[in-house]
């Protein structure tokens, strides 16, 4: 055919570079090797050669007029040269072939309750398929008629290929289940093994119905009961659906294999994969798998044996030489797809292509709009932002890079690129062997900013996503390879210091956490070579992590390690560092040079600036010194990764942006100008020197790094003893501040165990000075007023005390609950809320408090944020209420809250069976049992003396003692249904109550709908 025929349909190509083609599509038969032509769609045009699609050529292969063998795709294999597994005698070609492990039959756990549950309406489609098939597993002697008190609801679920598979839905039943040891393996954890087998031939075996091969001990039958069409069923093999099935199945068939001493091999369950170098060595590994398997009892198909072959499919994914592909109708079904109509299409489809987010750099960022979408508080709205991400993942999906092979050895680099965008930390894995000219990349992740993190401050957010790639890429290649960390900002020096600045943002907790990590992944290794070492390199071709481009940094050349310095290089070798002190009441600052060939030191001093500004004013005094002697190249080494840096490359970005960032001039801009101009006129090689190395594993280089870290330090001997004196003050008051105000010999002992030494005169005086201490004193010196005593000038509802208490997450998201006491009766209120905040403490109050007993006179508090801030001021000012917070670090003062507390948390454990799970189904009931308790001295709040009624706005109050307090029983408004149990619990406006249901519900009664009960339940 001509290259200039053109077809009829248009169509666009585009390219991996961006670029795009019109051509036309045309139907044409097609022939590779001149016989047996089909008619096959083409693609062509006028300047455009014809196209034929991968799908057509992976189908075959022909030989030229030379007798060379041409193969596109997965080379085909002539049956004459290697024999396929699935031609082995003993797989079946029945389709529905079912195997009996010959083992014992499986004693499983059984239900601790009865679940019996209704049929509930299924796919019409589905009525016949699944009818035939329970016949034809009744036949099996898989499925047998029974009666049981249990029964579960058919599922049926439609295969990929179109039929159907009978599941039971056993989720009732799982619930009341109890737990067993899981088996089964993480199904990322065998990809990455896979991966780093790097094997050029793979065969798979698939058993058919595995669980169905797998025999139940007759009395753990019953439990797993059916209805189809008015007949109860129950399973005699191992269900479909069951938590426990795949744990149970996957356990046995390890078991023989084990025992028949199977070669190497992964097993998932029931998929299992062998690989090798050559199709012969897979070929034997998968013909001794498939002998076990059968003698073992199990049945494996034809059509489920796969291989040998050098690409393969193995748990949806596409395997080529240790590569993870996405495969190709994978591909084409995600690009068909349409924009979802709502929120489940749309939490479908980021099922779909949520499960290659390792493939695609930003993944995070990039459906960000999608996942906005489907969150239960918001509305469905499709708009711009979701529509581009929409179509920008398909784009991403199609053009995804395969991921591996994972490979070892001292010579393999791994790289990880970490970075901290606008919207959430990213950072991918790269490998490059030697002989490579790019590395390949084994995965990329990323996510948003969780809770907080968005307000970190950049270098906490580059410490973020260095401890995520740290995490991430130990799962892949190890803990034992070594990590080249590649971050946009240097890290180590912060993990190494063991120590927060004083401007974070993040918690002590947190950068705990991040310290551990990473430095004690940073150690494995030898002293020559560690696990982490920061390097200076350029980001991947191609690849964008989400920053602006006046937040990407320039990398240049450092110098060489002082050791590997020439004799004639090493006179111009220069070592910097800068201090700071406070020198009676002003700073003072000194920056120093130390030349290791010299053996002697320069020094310059002044005050009023930082030790930052110290360490930048030594470069200046080395560049003087190479200026002076006119040194040909200036070897720079310095322990500040700001100096570094600024030298690498960010004295170019700043000068371009003339010298501002984001709008503002950058710190000491003069002397960095002063900087710039004198390198365009010298050669200056710069290195970091790791200041936090022990003495054991030193250096040449560490000790020269210490020699001008002594000279830059100031003398003690010019430090004032007066201000040395309030120092130890200042050192002193957080001590006692920190501790929880402890006495002189505790604040001693505190400090004396964080390394800190205190005299006991500083101590005292500090005590002495302190407020929040002598409050408390003054409260011990009150005599205690127990129940009722400090409280009788409150009527009910005057006075509470509230306070947070934490709890497991619920399903709803929900953490706290604030609870709230009302002091004369300990009557208590709760309200459960995601999070701690201001705003929710008024909404409980306003819902639980203010709109059940009245406006309270006085509430107080703890003195959490939650608590003391402006917008509770405001409110409470607004509504007349005093505020009081309670005296810190001073117990009595909020005993009933905190005994309501651990009285609340006591019966939410004791009906969680001895834990907080589920607490927020038993929070109602808990909050009643509490307000119904009692004892044989002393009656519960609901039996407590007459509560002040809650006023009304236009209806007069109308007291009636008889029933406040006591069991009452609410009589349904229709007089339909049983009457409901209940406290009446304060009066409402003209003949009403206000009742607290048994079910947690409060409700305003009138006095015609109750009856009097008994007080005891």
């Amino acid at each position: 055919m001509p290259s200039n025929c053109e077809g009829v349909e248009p169509i666009s190509i585009s390219g991996v570079t961006g670029g795009s083609q019109q051509l036309t599509l045309l139907e044409a038969e097609v022939s590779l090797t001149g016989n047996e032509w089909q008619k096959h769609p083409i693609v062509t045009g006028p300047e455009a050669p014809c196209i034929l699609g991968i799908d057509y050529l992976r189908k075959g292969y022909f030989k030229d007029p030379k007798g060379y063998r041409w193969a596109f795709g997965i080379a085909a294999l002539e049956a004459e040269e290697i024999e396929t597994l699935s031609s082995l005698p003993g797989l079946s070609e029945d389709p529905s072939v079912v195997g009996l492990l010959r083992v014992e039959e499986q004693q499983v756990p059984i239900a601790t309750t009865t679940v019996h549950l209704w049929q509930y309406r299924t796919n019409r489609d589905s009525l016949v398929p699944i009818h035939e098939l329970i016949r034809q597993l009744e036949g099996q002697g898989v499925i047998s008629r029974t009666r049981s008190p249990f029964n579960s609801p058919i599922w049926p679920v439609r295969k990929s290929n179109g039929e159907w598979r009978l599941t039971v839905d056993y989720r009732g039943l799982n619930e009341v289940t109890p737990p067993m040891s899981a088996a089964v393996p993480d199904m990322l954890e065998l990809q990455y093994e896979l991966e780093s087998k790097a094997a050029k031939w793979y065969a798979t075996i698939d058993i058919a119905n595995a669980f169905f091969s797998i025999p139940l001990a007759a009395e753990c039958r019953p439990q797993f009961a059916f209805t189809w069409r008015g007949v109860q069923y129950t399973w005699n093999r191992l269900p479909q659906g069951w938590k426990h099935s795949p744990t149970i199945c996957h356990g046995l068939i390890q078991t023989a294999l084990e025992k028949g001493e199977a070669p190497e091999h992964l097993q998932y369950i029931d998929d299992i994969i062998v690989w090798g170098n050559s199709a012969e060595e897979v070929s034997e590994k998968g013909k001794k798998i498939i002998q076990i398997l059968l003698q073992a009892g199990f049945a494996i198909k034809q059509s489920k044996v796969k291989g040998p072959a050098q690409e393969i499919q193995f748990l949806g994914i596409r395997w080529h030489d240790g590569r993870r592909q996405i495969p190709v109708d994978i591909i084409n079904k995600i690009a068909a797809m349409s924009p979802p109509t709502n929120k489940k299409e749309t939490q479908a489809f980021l099922g779909v292509v949520g499960f290659w987010r390792m493939h695609i750099p930003n993944y995070s960022l990039i459906v960000s709009p999608l996942y906005h979408v489907t969150r239960k508080k918001n509305d469905f709205k499709w708009g711009p932002e979701q529509r581009q991400a929409f179509e920008q993942i398909k784009q991403e999906i199609v053009h995804a890079v395969a991921l591996g092979p994972v490979r070892a050895g001292p010579d393999v680099k791994n790289v990880l690129y970490t970075a901290a965008g606008e919207n959430g930390p990213t950072w991918s894995l790269w490998q490059k062997a030697p002989g490579e000219t790019r590395g390949r990349p084994l995965g990329f992740w990323s996510r948003g900013y969780r809770g907080s993190e968005a307000r970190y401050t950049p270098t906490e957010k580059e410490i973020l996503a260095a401890y995520e790639g740290v995490r991430a890429a130990s799962e892949v290649i190890g803990t034992e390879a070594q990590l080249l960390l590649a971050p946009r900002l240097p890290v180590l020096g912060w993990m190494f210091k063991e120590r927060a600045p004083s401007t974070h943002h993040a918690t002590d907790a947190t950068w705990s956490k991040w310290v551990a990590l990473i430095t004690q992944r940073a150690r494995i290794g030898s002293p020559s070579r560690p696990g982490i070492l920061e390097v200076i390199t350029d980001w991947p071709e191609g690849k964008d992590f989400g920053m602006s481009p006046e937040e990407e940094v320039t990398r240049a050349e450092e110098a060489p390690p002082y050791n590997k310095l020439t004799e004639d290089e090493k006179p111009y070798a220069l070592f910097t560092d800068g201090s700071c002190r406070i020198v009676g009441k002003h700073r003072k600052w000194k920056a120093a040079v130390w030349s290791p060939t010299r053996r002697v030191a320069e020094a310059a001093e002044g005050q009023g600036e930082s030790s930052q500004f110290a360490e930048v004013k030594a470069i200046q005094l080395a560049l003087d010194i190479a200026e002076r002697e006119k040194w040909p190249t200036l070897y720079l080494y310095t322990d500040s990764w700001m100096v570094a840096n600024a030298l690498w490359g960010w004295l170019q970005q700043w000068k371009r942006s003339n010298w501002q960032r984001r709008g503002k001039p950058i710190w000491a801009a003069p002397l960095w100008q002063d900087i710039a101009a004198r390198l365009e006129k010298l050669v200056v090689k710069v290195r970091h020197v790791d200041a936090h190395v022990a003495k054991s594993r030193a250096t040449e280089e560490h000790r020269n790094n210490q020699q001008v870290d002594q000279a830059a330090k100031i003398e003690v001997a010019q430090v004032d003893l007066d201000w040395q004196r309030k120092g130890e003050l200042f050192i002193a008051r957080w001590a006692h501040d920190t501790s929880g105000h402890q006495g002189r010999d505790a604040t001693y002992r505190w400090a004396r165990d964080r390394g800190v030494d205190l005299s006991m005169d500083a101590i005292s005086q500090v005590i002495h000075q302190c407020e929040t201490c002598a409050v408390i004193k003054q409260a011990k010196r009150v005599k205690p007023l127990w129940y009722g005593g400090r409280w009788l000038k409150y009527k009910y509802g005057e006075a509470w005390q509230i306070d947070y208490i934490t709890l497991p997450q619920s399903r709803q998201g929900k953490r706290y609950v604030l609870t709230m006491v009302e002091v004369t009766t300990g009557w208590l209120e709760t309200y459960p809320v995601p999070h701690a905040t201001a705003r929710n403490t008024i909404l409980g109050l306003e819902k639980q408090v203010l709109w059940r007993h009245g406006t309270p006179e006085r509430i107080e508090s703890d003195n959490g944020t939650h608590f003391r801030n402006n917008l509770i001021d405001t409110w409470a000012k607004e509504h007349g209420i005093e505020w009081v917070y309670h005296i810190p670090y001073h117990a009595p003062a909020s005993g009933k809250i905190e005994r309501y507390n651990g009285l609340l948390k006591t019966t939410l454990r004791a009906m969680g069976g001895g834990t907080l799970k589920h607490w927020d189904t038993h929070l109602a009931k808990a909050t009643w049992l509490v307000n119904t308790r009692g004892s044989a001295n002393r009656a519960g709040p609901a039996q407590s003396k007459l509560p002040r009624p809650v006023e009304g706005d236009k209806v007069p109050v109308v007291r009636m003692k008889n029933m406040l307090g006591k069991t009452v029983w609410v009589i349904p408004a229709s007089d339909k249904g049983k009457p409901i149990c209940g406290i009446a619990f304060a009066q409402g406006p003209g003949c009403t109550w206000w009742v607290m249901r048994k079910d947690g519900e409060i409700r305003c009664v009138p006095q015609g709908d109750l009856i009097l009960g008994e007080n005891s339940q």
